[in-house]
């Protein structure tokens, strides 16, 4: 009678433990990363009677979770790719709308051409100057707008980039406690702690949305996290935190380092949203930035040199129509030398849109843009023979310590630093400076093709001139020196060049002076309509409105791509998620015929337990009798 008690107690208490194991599945049928757990049994070794054995029961050797380590590592992996793209996509959607809405720089442009045009009509008109004037601060405000709203996106940015590593330090610090609990549990010979193993490859999958991570198991059953190159974010029950700190040439730009060591490595970080921001910053923010100040550029380098070569209402020559932010030359935290660098730009066609690193070894200065190509240099460095290199002109200075460096960004302050330079619009040079007329008497068919100013700043500009031919190959110039003429080369003096057509005869006079027409004339504002499509960028193959469509061009593509990636990683995520689930997630159909069935286990347990309390009576009571 004591073995079928101890039989049916043993299956009673078996069914209990698998009623206790189905209704915490039920119950956790929502929970996120919680491993569907089941009941493992054995029989009780078995009693010899005689010649034959007879069972005693059952044992429950353990409770384990569904599990898959390859399915958990594939989700983990998805789950750090799809938070990229997703954080990824958010942000370029973001600077899209930024480009695309009521700062449009294209419809500004538009206007202010506009406005030149009816200048150009009506050069006396004080109105239509006025309204130029007001275009020309517009486009200004447009430009320094879109700035505005990048450096916005920027601080943003960095804003969640240091969210974002404080997150990662507070759930590395917790998969450490977790990885300690879990290591004790099992040295305790306590079996598998399934809910802890939940827990701790919940918060791996949190941190792999963070960050890229390696995930290594090690032999104690804790796991160790690696970020980059080897970068430990956890090792056992010691978590190693990451931290920002500011970069060496900005201080506003944030880096992440080691919080012990203190090394950058930023450039290792990939994957998760915190590979996202900091892709986003350096592959569109960055790149949009300087190449809106390159447009910048390009706009007031162009203008201002035709507006220069122009005469005002006052019958002064024009100065500078726009003002734009000058490079930017950013130190080094590290430097020890008193090293000076000064930029400034000497060819707009050769900008580009990069960021450049000035470094000094102890003997000599080499260039490298901010992904680290070299860039070749011209020049010894000096006020008298800067060193030249795409576009730029660099001017060193100081006693610089080898090692020292310098960071130099042509163009990203240009754009901020955009606007109208001249407030009256009587100061809007609108006229030619210059008129010129062929002598009544002249014989030949020489006459004026085109005047144009090649230095605003000579002194006699403005000076009459009174040219002689001596022959059709010869002239004088004010009774001066015999020069030889060249037939369709231009005539140059004085700051400016004059063009001939056809061809001069012996005794032909042309006559240049200053435009005593200024007020009614057009000539230099017909010239400023044309800097609309003309050719400053790329060694003159763009003009500054193609400029700013390859912007937007470059940032909508980006944002293309980013939405794509998104839907791709987004099906890559929920294949994944399928697939672990398939192994380790909860079924309520599944759950629902494991209750019933350990139900009526337990209530034939309970029968067992009662018939053998029956028999056990029974047999007492023949005893008494």
């Amino acid at each position: 009678m004591a073995d079928l008690l101890s039989t049916g107690v043993s299956g009673l208490l078996a069914s209990q433990i698998g009623l206790s194991t189905v209704s915490h599945n039920v119950a956790n049928v929502n929970t996120d990363g919680y491993s569907r757990q089941t009941v493992q049994f054995n029989a009780r070794q078995a009693q010899q009677l005689g010649n034959f054995y007879v069972g005693t029961g059952v044992n429950t050797v353990a409770v384990q979770r569904a599990y898959s380590q390859y399915l958990n590592i594939a989700l983990w992996t998805a789950s750090s790719d799809q938070s990229r793209a997703a954080t990824y996509q958010s942000l370029t959607g973001q600077i899209n709308n930024q480009l695309s809405g009521s700062t449009n720089l294209q419809t500004s442009l538009d206007a202010f051409y506009g406005a030149l045009g009816d200048v150009s009509n009506a050069p006396a008109d004080s109105a239509a100057r006025g309204v130029l004037l007001a275009r020309a601060n517009a486009l200004g405000s447009t430009f320094q707008a879109l700035s505005g709203q990048f450096n916005q996106l920027n601080t943003q940015v960095q804003r969640q980039i240091s969210d974002t590593v404080d997150s990662i330090n507070s759930d590395s610090a917790s998969i450490a406690k977790l990885n300690e609990q879990i290591r004790t549990a099992y040295a305790g010979g306590k079996g598998e702690p399934s809910d802890l193993l939940d827990q701790r490859d919940a918060l791996i999958k949190k941190v792999s949305g963070e960050v890229g991570v390696s995930v290594v198991q090690q032999d104690d059953h804790t796991v160790s996290l690696f970020v980059g190159n080897g970068q430990a974010l956890v090792n056992g029950s010691n978590a190693y935190a990451l931290a920002t700190a500011p970069n060496q040439y900005d201080p506003t730009r944030l880096e992440i380092v080691g919080k012990d060591s203190g090394s950058v490595i930023t450039g290792q970080v990939g994957g998760g949203s915190l590979g996202a921001l900091l892709d986003f910053r350096s592959q569109v923010l960055d790149p949009a930035q300087n190449q809106l100040g390159r447009a910048a550029v390009a706009m007031a380098s162009a203008f201002n040199a035709q507006h220069a070569q122009g005469m005002d209402l006052n019958g002064t020559m024009g100065g500078a129509f726009f003002n734009v932010g000058a490079p930017q030359v950013q130190i080094s935290s590290a430097n020890q030398g008193t090293g000076t660098v000064g930029a400034s730009i000497s060819d707009v066609g050769a900008l580009t849109t990069k960021d450049y690193v000035l470094r000094y070894d102890g003997s000599a200065w080499s260039l490298r843009d901010t992904a680290g190509n070299a860039v070749a240099m011209t020049g010894t460095g000096t006020a008298a023979d800067p060193f030249k290199a795409d576009g730029l002109s660099l001017v060193v200075g100081g006693a610089p310590s080898a090692g020292d460096s310098f960071q130099v960004r042509p163009t990203a302050a240009a754009a901020a630093g955009f606007g109208a330079a001249i407030t009256d619009p009587n100061k809007i040079a609108a006229a030619a400076p210059l008129a010129g007329s062929a002598g009544a008497a002249n014989t030949g068919s020489g006459s004026i093709g085109g005047i144009a100013v090649t230095d605003p700043s000579n002194a006699g500009l403005l000076g009459t001139a009174n040219i002689v031919f001596t022959s059709p190959t010869s002239y004088t110039i004010n009774g001066g020196a015999a020069q030889t003429y060249t037939p369709g080369q231009p005539i140059n003096a004085n700051g400016w060049s004059l063009t001939l057509n056809g061809t001069p005869a012996a005794n032909d006079t042309f006559t240049l002076k200053a435009n005593s027409n200024a007020r009614g004339d057009n000539g230099n504002a017909l010239a400023l309509g044309k800097v609309a499509n003309l050719g400053v960028l790329d060694n003159g193959a763009t003009s500054v409105g193609r400029a700013y469509g390859q912007l937007t061009s470059q940032v909508g593509s980006a944002g293309s791509l980013a939405k794509d990636a998104l839907t791709t990683q987004n099906a890559v995520y929920q294949q994944a998620l399928q697939s672990q689930q398939g192994v380790s997630g909860v079924n309520i159909d599944e759950e629902a015929a494991s209750l019933v069935r350990y139900q009526q286990a337990y209530q034939a347990s309970a029968q067992v337990i009662s018939t053998a309390s029956q028999i056990f009576d029974a047999l007492l009571s023949a005893v008494r009798n």
